[in-house]
């Protein structure tokens, strides 16, 4: 559950520095009081943790586990 989320924020924060890149517009900032906002900082706080728990992924093993059923 903590990866979707992780991965949600990362979207989110994708799509805002593309805004940004493309519009020159920051919508957190624009819905959160400006960049220097407490509200906006905490957002951009948060996106990067959860960026830094998607590293992670990377390294992760991500093979089924066998089971073993009883016959």
């Amino acid at each position: 559950m903590l990866d979707k989320i992780a991965l949600t924020l990362l979207i989110i924060g994708g799509i805002n520095w593309g805004l940004v890149g493309i519009f020159q517009f920051d919508l957190v900032a624009f819905i959160f009081g400006g960049q220097t906002g407490v509200l906006s900082r905490i957002i951009y706080i948060v996106v990067c943790l959860a960026a830094i728990w998607c590293v992670t992924l990377l390294f992760r093993n991500t093979q089924p586990v066998k089971r073993i059923t009883d016959n």
